[in-house]
């Protein structure tokens, strides 16, 4: 049963799969089941304790497989039902744990529950989704008709209008991905029966898709729109609703509480607050094991509609601050994930790291050594154990996300330059991080023996798994000590966190206490060697090395000078704090 004491996923590091980019087994350029499955070895050298897997189920791919059409079964283009259950118990059998992801704000149009909701307004589960009739005086399909002025996640109104019926339905992100009215008892029952199946075929635990959203407030409202949009943004009017938590206790009633293991349940909650995250996690029964927050990922962000593709310079005080304000927030009480990279972010190398070739490789370190000292579960995406950057996009023709295209659409609806649109995408766009991983230097860097459904990166031929197995200098061999340093080390599950040096413009540094037992981590964001010692105002004490990302310092250099892009994590010893 989930509780706030100690629990299995506190101590564990999950790696996350994008299946249809991880590795292809039948040569048909898409990843697949069978593929994940055969390459176990390098996760589990790896030395990570859970594999979340992406959506693998049937579905037209509006939105790469999170438009479901059937919760239970395995899409053919990712393998036979067979390959999941051997994929399963090959994890389990190597003493790995799995988590599905589950989609439950919304499913395919394909799917049978929306087919026959969309048949007739007198359907049985027309209710089952959010159906409303145009607005009085306007031509129904014609923008302006919409029931609400909302604008979607993928730049699109909210609703699309079915001629057959009359009547809109909702969806804040593709049309193809109509919202689920969870205000009916009927559809949160049928949902929870399904992850009880789940359950039963042996899973683990769930990602929780956008679930911060299945709540909206009623009665459904126009919301303001800026000058130059018939659409605004909406998220007032669907983040964290009124009914979230009732609805999220329920489902841990009805379904995490009823499993005959402690479950992992991490919930995607865009625009949660520390408040909301805390509700979520901690108290005697939490909700959830952790979420997934957003705003340490929007720190080089522009502000507005497209500000996710507006990108402005990386703020490493915003980040310092966000990261701590969470730490602080969920304390002792609830529980943080800790996260850089998904199938949803572009590559944190490429975003947070140098800009610099000669530091690549440190920059990936360092940023891993920051991320999984903090206290919480951290995530590990697929490619960054080894260092893998953006794809360099020349065109928008070149990209495959169904976002990328509608910001692309109406960016330029609005009038911005197509220069402008490029470089955002470029730097932030989601198709980054979904370009196949890079296992070897041959043609198509061993993710497949056909052609990929998206390009592999140029520089494959360098940065690959195979080219770093043996090295231990390596970004993967980095993690493997992180990894191994957190199952050894209570104070890097438990230990206090407080920052340090909160308003240097290069210096990452905080302290991990755990009874008298103190840690520093101290990271150099900068090209530029660091008086450490400076920063923080002084010594700290004499300290010993645990991990760093380059070789041995220079004698006298622990805590007190960092070479560009290096990271230290120190144990400060007793007797000697200044």
């Amino acid at each position: 049963m989930p509780t706030n004491s100690r629990a299995w996923w506190h101590e564990a590091v999950v790696y996350q799969i994008y299946v249809r980019s991880f590795a292809d087994a039948d040569g048909d350029g898409l990843g697949d089941l069978a593929g994940v499955r055969s390459r176990l070895d390098h996760l589990e050298s790896l030395g990570v304790d859970v594999i979340w897997l992406t959506p693998f189920y049937p579905s037209p791919m509006a939105d790469n497989g999170y438009d479901v059409s059937d919760y239970e079964a395995v899409d053919p283009r990712f393998g036979s039902e067979g390959d999941l259950d051997d994929l399963i118990a090959d994890i389990h059998r190597r003493g790995m744990r799995v988590i599905i992801d589950v989609v439950l704000n919304h499913t395919s149009i394909d799917h049978p529950w929306f087919v026959e909701s969309r048949s007739t307004r007198s359907s049985s589960r027309r209710d089952w989704y959010i159906w409303r009739p145009p607005r009085d005086g306007v031509e129904p399909g014609t923008p302006g008709a919409e029931p609400t002025n909302w604008l979607g996640f993928f730049a699109q109104p909210t609703w699309t209008y079915d001629e057959e019926s009359g009547e809109y339905y909702l969806h804040l992100f593709a049309p193809e991905q109509p919202d689920l009215n969870w205000e009916n008892q009927e559809v949160r029952q049928a949902l929870y029966a399904m992850l009880r199946r789940w359950l039963a075929r042996g899973v683990d635990g769930f990602r929780l898709d956008v679930i911060n959203l299945i709540s909206k407030r009623y009665p459904l409202q126009d919301v303001p729109t800026p000058h130059s949009s018939h659409y605004g943004d909406a998220s007032s009017q669907y983040t964290c609703g009124p009914r979230m938590l009732e609805f999220l206790d329920e489902l841990r009633d009805q379904v995490f509480d009823t499993a005959e293991k402690t479950l992992l349940t991490v919930g995607e909650m865009p625009g949660a607050t520390v408040e909301d995250g805390l509700a979520v996690t901690g108290g005697e029964r939490p909700r959830l094991s952790m979420i997934f927050t957003f705003e340490h990922m929007d720190v080089d962000h522009a502000p507005g509609w497209g500000g996710r593709y507006e990108p402005r310079p990386f703020d490493l005080l915003a980040l310092k601050s966000t990261m701590a304000r969470w730490q602080e927030g969920l304390g002792r009480s609830g529980w943080n994930s800790l996260y850089f990279g998904n199938h949803d972010q572009a590559r944190v190398a490429s975003r947070f790291g140098s800009r610099s070739p000669a530091h690549a490789v440190a920059s990936a370190k360092m940023l891993a050594t920051v991320l999984h000292l903090h206290r919480g579960t951290p995530y590990v995406y697929q490619g960054d154990e080894i260092g893998m950057r953006n794809y360099p996009f020349a065109s928008i023709e070149q990209f495959a996300d169904i976002d990328a295209h509608n910001s692309w659409a109406y960016g330029r609806a609005l009038g911005v330059l197509p220069e402008r649109l490029l470089a955002g995408l470029r730097q932030n766009g989601r198709d980054n991080a979904r370009t196949p991983m890079q296992w070897d230097a041959s043609e198509h860097g061993g993710f497949t023996t056909g052609t990929p459904w998206l390009p592999l990166n140029p520089n494959t031929s360098e940065v690959n798994v195979e080219a770093q197995i043996d090295d231990a200098d390596s970004v993967l061999a980095h993690y493997r000590r992180l990894i191994e340093l957190r199952h050894s080390s209570d104070i890097v599950v438990f230990g206090d966190y407080r920052l340090l040096a909160r308003d240097h413009e290069y210096l990452y540094a905080f302290e991990r206490t755990l009874g008298d037992e103190r840690w520093i981590v101290v990271a150099n964001f900068s090209d530029e060697e660091l008086d450490v010692a400076a920063a923080l105002g002084g010594a700290v004490g004499a300290a010993e090395l645990i991990l760093g990302t380059h070789h041995e310092p220079p004698e006298g250099a622990v805590l007190q000078r960092l070479r560009p892009w290096e990271a230290q994590i120190c144990r400060v010893l007793k007797g000697s704090e200044q």
